[in-house]
């Protein structure tokens, strides 16, 4: 597929991909979750990426969804939109590398909803987040009515989507909405220095801890924790872990 939206590059095994429609402060469209499903089919089949880094093009990560898309829907049309939305989104949570959100400007309805489906979120200082679907006399439709309430409570959450409020970046810290707050000149460098850290630590490791703790929050407790352990003996059994340790008792960079 040629993209017209999506703008994706490689640095060493981290994947950047920058959402550009800037004459639309980068809303989602039918294209959009078209070129980024066929994104998501290379990343998956090709099995080489480490991390993946998401941005926006302009001054916004992404404004919310095209609302001149949507707006002569039909109730089965706007459920199709929804739907195909909430998988696409699914399919990034899901991913079996760790996605980090840098969050450029703007982050708003289902620019808000891209950002809960990743990992981390590193957002500039200057940005603002929120869900303001209400104002349309509408709710959410790619998934903010659940991730939100598990990513940052529930009273948090309902405040969010009940006043349709933009919230900055530093409330959006303190209420665990972001992880790190940067400077808008920094904020790339941040994201991929964090993303290197993480690349540098054992690959199975990362994978699993990702597939662990998502699994978990779909669980008991105790189903969880059996998950962590059948999954922490398993990996006794693999190359990488036998390196690791064997790096840490000879005082050396483990070679992975």
């Amino acid at each position: 597929m040629n993209y017209e939206i999506l703008k994706p590059s490689r640095t060493d095994s981290i994947d950047l991909l920058v959402i550009s429609r800037p004459d639309a402060m980068n809303a989602l469209n039918t294209r959009f979750f078209d070129e980024m499903n066929d994104y998501l089919d290379h990343i998956e089949k090709s099995n080489d990426a480490s991390c993946l880094v998401i941005t926006g093009d302009g001054n916004a990560f992404v404004a919310g969804a095209d609302i001149k898309e949507m707006h002569n829907k039909s109730a089965e049309q706007a459920k199709a939109f929804s739907v195909y939305g909430q998988k696409t989104f699914d399919r990034i949570e899901k991913l079996s590398v760790p996605v980090i959100a840098a969050i450029n400007g703007f982050a708003l309805g289902g620019g808000c909803e891209l950002t809960l489906a990743c990992d981390i979120r590193v957002a500039s200082r200057t940005s603002k987040l929120g869900q303001p679907e209400v104002n349309l006399g509408l709710i959410p439709g790619y998934g903010a009515t659940q991730r939100l309430p598990r990513l940052i409570g529930l009273s948090n959450a309902l405040y969010l989507l009940y006043t349709a409020d933009f919230i900055s970046a530093d409330e959006a810290f303190r209420m665990g909405l972001v992880q790190k707050v940067s400077e808008p000149e920094q904020l790339m460098t941040d994201v991929m220095q964090l993303a290197k850290k993480i690349i540098s630590k054992g690959p199975l490791a990362i994978k699993k801890i990702k597939s662990v703790s998502r699994s978990g929050l779909n669980l008991n407790f105790s189903e969880g924790c059996k998950l962590e352990s059948e999954t922490f003996g398993a990996l006794f059994e693999t190359q990488q872990t036998k390196e690791g340790m064997n790096a840490f008792i000879e005082k050396r960079k483990p070679s992975w």
